[in-house]
């Protein structure tokens, strides 16, 4: 075996301790420039520099020592805090006086922060504005509907209690209505105009009155009477088919006004009662001023000339003579006035009705 102890008391001499040269080094912390803008390392002792952060000459960076002998290269200042820096970098980035300026491409959200012209701003405010206080359109056709289709049922309605046995009969039996010069008593009016009344809302044919005869055994309606008949058979049962659907139409309206409009149903049958005033005051003027002139156009309307003239010693003449058209015409008008001023007041738009409060006076002051 070698002898190792040479090598060991070699090793255990001291090592000589590496000369420093401190004299390059400055006074300040190490990592100063982490700090705040504004807020220097503390100055070192004996030294007179003020608290504020120390000049650019002053740092490390500006004089950096070799490692041979301490010899310092001049290098680019560098800010000692992160705001010094930025602040470096936007002075370098600005353009000078005669240069050009320098294009930034803006940000995702720059466009944000641009306020649109005061026009444009007006124009959005205005279309918020009318969009939130425009109401639905559905309710509003709704009501319109429903005013619409009040003074035609209720027309209907009339129509129908006139064309029944209980009108023949108040008409028959009341005082100063005209007899008949051809021979038929109350009753035979009461019995034969109730056939003809009957045929109007049955689904007979034409030989539920063609077949009808005298006590001498002649027919008691011509041709041309039960012809006439059945051509108002067709307009009465039309009419009263489009006032079933109207009825139909009209209560799906109310039941959709009463989800979806508070007081949309009051309103449309309070247009409706005036739409059906004022129809009927026109038609009655109408007929006031010339009743025959009134009764030939209404026929005209629905008829074929000459389908609805006849002598005076026909059966329908004889049993409906002209006052009891003019009496019909009297109590259709007089119940759809009686209906509509009725619906009139109970749908009046009064303040309870239209859910607003009462304005309470506020009490005076009393000075003292």
């Amino acid at each position: 075996m070698k002898d190792e102890t040479p090598a060991r008391a070699k090793s255990a001499e001291p090592q000589p301790e590496p000369h420093l040269d401190t004299s390059g080094d400055s006074d300040e912390p190490a990592f100063s420039w982490l700090n705040p803008a504004g807020k220097g390392s503390g100055p070192a002792a004996g030294s007179s520099a003020s608290p504020a952060a120390p000049s650019p000459a002053d740092s490390p960076a500006a004089a950096s020592s070799t490692a041979g002998g301490g010899s310092t290269v001049n290098g680019p200042i560098q800010p000692e805090s992160r705001a010094d820096r930025k602040a470096a970098e936007a002075a370098a980035e600005a353009p000078g006086e005669d240069s050009s300026p320098v294009f930034k491409e803006p940000l995702p959200t720059s466009a944000l922060q641009v306020r649109p012209p005061e026009e444009e701003v007006e124009r959005r405010n205005a279309q918020r504005e009318s969009a939130a206080n425009a109401k639905p359109v559905a309710p509003r056709v709704m009501q319109v509907l429903l005013a619409v289709f009040f003074p035609l049922v209720l027309l209907i309605l009339a129509v129908r209690a006139v064309t029944s046995p209980l009108f023949l009969w108040v008409e028959y039996n009341r005082p100063g209505f005209p007899g008949d010069g051809y021979g038929f008593s109350t009753d035979d009016r009461m019995t034969y105009g109730s056939y003809a009344v009957d045929y109007l809302s049955n689904w007979s044919g034409p030989r539920y009155l063609g077949d009808l005869v005298h006590r001498s055994g002649d027919k008691l309606f011509k041709d041309g009477e039960v012809s006439h008949m059945a051509d108002v058979k067709l307009v009465i049962l039309s009419t009263f088919g489009a006032g079933v659907l109207l009825v139909l139409f009209s209560i799906v309206a109310i039941l959709y006004l009463r989800k979806r409009s508070t007081g949309g149903v009051r309103r449309g049958l309070f247009a409706g009662s005036i739409v059906t005033l004022v129809i009927i005051l026109g038609l009655g003027t109408l007929a006031v001023l010339g009743w025959q002139q009134f009764f030939t156009e209404f026929h005209r309307i629905f008829f074929a000339d000459g389908s609805w003239t006849f002598s005076l010693d026909d059966t329908l003449i004889r049993l409906f003579p002209g006052q009891f058209w003019i009496d019909a015409g009297m109590v259709i008008a007089g119940l759809v006035l009686l209906a509509s001023l009725v619906t009139l007041v109970l749908t009046w738009p009064t303040r309870r009705r239209r859910g607003l409060a009462k304005d309470v006076a506020a009490p005076a002051a009393v000075e003292e």
